[in-house]
């Protein structure tokens, strides 16, 4: 009994790093598309109820920067409302150490405003250190919107060219229907992507777009090597009758499979190193931004290739004339053999 039981998983990865085809990714595409219909469909729920968390470079704002060692949020917080006059957006520690600072995030300031804040932190902050000793350690900025969104729509037409040449790179590499099926995985990516920063309250920030836009390679990388193992098998598939075009397919799928899931793991441990270090050790908003959507992106990027763009592509072959001949053929060679054998 302890044999078997140790068994079955063993036989399970064997079959996972060998590609044998023994997991039925296309033959049960309609529950893959299910689960890919439902996760878009939360996705855009999200968007469309809940909306995107936009960070102060697309809303525009003040942001002020003092350390931390000498104040905690809650006194700066006070200093502010009271040297402003206005209650802030945000009051949030950035970074670890000795060299954590205080980020505040609030309206636009005018002119007035903004040397009485800097009066008032310097103040504060001479009196904790000591006469001359903060000198110059309060940092404030203004952020216009307009760069926010100069951003976005520099983004999105980047995305529609993108989106163009891999369409042609792919039907003149392969064929329109797998530049279709990838083109369809990547906007898949991309609303889910979007979709869980809504819902959970991400903060979009030009770090966001700009990793929209990368996990857009990864996504397509992916795809094609799922594509170029799916084109080898399903080579000259119409002249012979051993499979038919959705078999070889699934076989294609299964000798990637690994392969992506160990490009995936190697692609999420360094971005899992860059949170980390983002979040616990330097505090950077840019580098946290960039690394959540690009780990959110390389998940929905693993699944999408194998279990949503493949099968796309074998529903999208199958409406045509000649596989549907060939499949058919294919079964009828098969009820023949089948009889003689019996």
């Amino acid at each position: 009994m302890t044999l078997q039981k140790n068994s079955a998983p063993v036989s399970l990865l064997k079959r996972l790093y060998t590609g044998t085809g023994a997991f039925d990714i296309i033959g049960r595409r309609r529950i893959f598309y299910l689960i890919t219909a439902v996760l878009v469909a939360l996705s855009l729920s999200g968007i469309l109820l809940r909306g995107f968390t936009f960070g102060i470079d697309f809303t525009g704002g003040t942001r002020v920067e003092i350390p931390a060692i000498q104040l905690d949020t809650a006194e700066a917080e006070q200093v502010f409302s009271e040297s402003s006059g206005i209650s802030p957006t945000t009051v949030q520690v950035v970074g670890a150490g000795p060299a954590s600072s205080i980020q505040i995030r609030s309206e636009p300031l005018d002119e007035t405003q903004i040397r009485a804040v800097e009066n008032a932190f310097q103040s504060v902050l001479n009196q904790s250190a000591g006469t001359g000793t903060a000198q110059n350690a309060v940092s404030i900025s203004a952020v216009s919107e307009t760069w926010g969104g100069q951003v976005t729509q520099k983004a999105a037409l980047a995305l529609a060219v993108f989106l163009i040449i891999v369409f042609a790179y792919i039907s003149l590499r392969f064929e329109w229907h797998m530049a279709l099926a990838a083109i369809a995985a990547v906007i898949v990516d991309l609303t889910v992507t979007a979709g869980i920063y809504a819902l959970i309250g991400f903060e979009v920030s030009p770090a966001t777009v700009i990793g929209l836009l990368t996990i857009m390679g990864y996504s397509l990388y992916d795809t094609v090597v799922v594509f170029d193992k799916v084109a080898e098998n399903t080579k000259n598939v119409t002249k012979q009758y051993e499979g038919t075009y959705a078999e070889r397919a699934n076989l294609g799928v299964n000798q990637t499979l690994m392969r992506s899931f160990n490009t995936s793991l190697t692609s999420m441990l360094p971005i899992l190193s860059l949170l980390i270090v983002a979040v616990w050790m330097l505090g950077v908003g840019t580098l946290k931004d960039l690394a959540l959507v690009q780990l959110v992106g390389v998940i929905i990027g693993t699944y999408s290739s194998p279990f949503f763009a493949a099968p796309l592509l074998v529903s999208m072959k199958e409406r045509t004339k000649a596989i549907q001949s060939h499949t058919v053929s294919v079964q009828e060679t098969r009820a023949t053999d089948g009889a003689m054998a019996s």
